[in-house]
């Protein structure tokens, strides 16, 4: 997915940025990237961070460094910030998000004869890049950011740091968060909140969707207001976001016991234990154990020092492997046991799938699964949250597949109903592929309520195709 954080301080605003940026590292594996401006001067360092920590890359850079201004980015995709001079003036950006008319984009831009593109990898074009020119067609830079924001289909939320300040744009659609945060002499604007309290930071500020702000040392300028329409993505509290972070003034941690609290109301099957998927699962297994009061044990254990999420590496190989050595089975308490367990989701299944298998290697008499969402059976368009390269590597889609073969055109509508035959039996293809003893999932309306967010307020395509 990628985070962003950036800093406008009064003081040197390095050490800030630097660990601000860090606390996003969950939310990317591939790249991570400063850019600080000292007055006259931008420096810049990115690095490639698939088989190091960001720290480690970074720890020499910093002390290079030095500015009251900055902005920073983990991302799972391209090489960030850019560093860009037009008419606008010269300035660096990061966004995250994700552009589905790039190539339209880009051909517009060619045949006009108005722009190059200089970043480009084996994967096409950088994203980045991109907006930058479509910002760079505007006569201001307010009304650049606004451009882009009406001209991409996906999502696209920014931070552009230039002499004066740095200008924050939210998503349209605010699909993914911004939030300012401030202390003595200093702002911050960051994806998590889960930066401010070890950095010392308050919360002051959440933009709105579209909503644009110029943030100063000496204050905050509004320059485009919030829009009334709101489709954030869901998938934040449920998977990437961090326990500690809040959004639309709902808490991560909160909303994930809740959602274990509702998978426990609608369940009576008997278990010894609950047990959370390390990391993310963890919260969701507690609403639940707490809920039916159950014991809550960790027969797996998470290896944190050097293991990232292995959802984002390209190579399924590589996922598989990641997914092996970052979970350490505890035979202890496995044997013998009736085991339930709760999983944030599950999206293609095939690391799941080993899991089970190494709990009835060690002993489990039955293991139950409770993914706290509902089955995706829609590939995400509006973020790069999956390596996947076909809807049909979702293990809904697949047993979708499975179930009416190869139709042209399949009633996925009937499958996102959990009341539905065709659901029933999606539901009970998956349970039987990864080898479970009962397999249940969160049901949409269950989920939501959990939120405590209006529907109409958040993104479900993944799960329902409304996004």
């Amino acid at each position: 997915m990628g985070g962003v954080f950036g800093v406008v301080s009064k003081e040197d605003c390095v050490l800030d940025l630097f660990y601000g940026t860090d606390f996003h590292s969950h939310l990317g594996t591939r790249r991570g990237g400063l850019a600080v401006q000292d007055g006259k001067n931008f420096s810049r360092f990115i690095h490639n961070i698939e088989n190091a920590q960001f720290r480690s890359k970074f720890d020499d850079d910093i002390a290079k460094m030095q500015g009251p201004m900055g902005i920073g980015c983990i991302s799972d995709t391209e090489d960030q910030p850019l560093i860009i001079g037009s008419h606008l003036g010269r300035y660096a950006i990061v966004t995250v998000g994700r552009i589905n008319n790039i190539n339209e984009i880009v051909e517009s831009a060619f045949e006009k004869r108005t722009a190059h593109f200089a970043e480009t990898t084996g994967e096409g074009f950088n994203p980045t890049e991109v907006t930058a020119s479509i910002i760079d067609t505007g006569e201001s830079i307010v009304e650049g950011i606004r451009r882009a924001q009406e001209l991409i289909d996906g999502s696209c939320s920014l931070l552009l740091l230039t002499e004066e300040g740095i200008y924050a744009g939210r998503d349209r659609l605010g699909r993914t968060p911004l939030i300012i945060g401030e202390k003595d002499g200093s702002y911050c604007v960051t994806v998590e909140t889960s930066a401010f309290p070890n950095l010392g930071y308050r919360f002051k500020y959440e933009l709105g969707p579209g909503e644009i702000v110029l943030i100063r040392p000496d204050g905050i300028e509004l320059l485009a207001p919030a829009g009334d329409e709101l489709r954030i993505c869901s998938f934040l509290w449920i998977y990437f976001g961090y326990p500690s972070s809040t959004y639309e003034g709902q808490n991560v941690e909160e909303v994930r016991n809740r959602c274990g609290a509702a998978l426990a109301r609608n369940d009576d099957v008997e278990v010894d234990c609950v047990a959370g998927i390390p990391d993310s699962g963890t919260a969701h297994a507690i609403g639940y154990a707490n809920q039916r009061q159950l014991p809550h044990l960790r027969p797996f254990v998470k290896y944190t020092p050097t293991w990232p999420r292995s959802f984002m590496p390209q190579s399924q190989e590589v996922r598989d492997l990641v997914a092996r050595m970052k979970l350490i089975p505890i035979r202890e308490l496995i044997h013998g046991k009736r085991l339930l367990f709760c999983e944030d989701s599950i999206v293609r299944g095939t690391q799941l799938a080993d899991t089970i298998q190494r709990l009835f290697d060690s002993g489990a008499r039955e293991v139950h699964m409770r993914p706290a969402c509902p089955p995706l059976i829609y590939g995400c368009r509006f973020l790069n949250f999956s390596r996947s390269k076909s809807e049909l590597d979702l293990a809904g889609r697949r047993a979708i597949s499975e179930l009416v073969g190869h139709q042209e055109e399949v009633p996925l509508d009937e499958y996102a109903d959990h009341a539905s035959d065709g659901y029933c039996a999606m539901v009970d293809r998956i349970r039987n592929r990864l080898n479970l003893t009962t397999l249940q999932y969160q049901t949409l309306p269950d989920m939501i309520e959990a939120l405590e967010m209006p529907k109409d307020r958040v993104c479900t395509y993944c799960w329902d195709g409304r996004g």
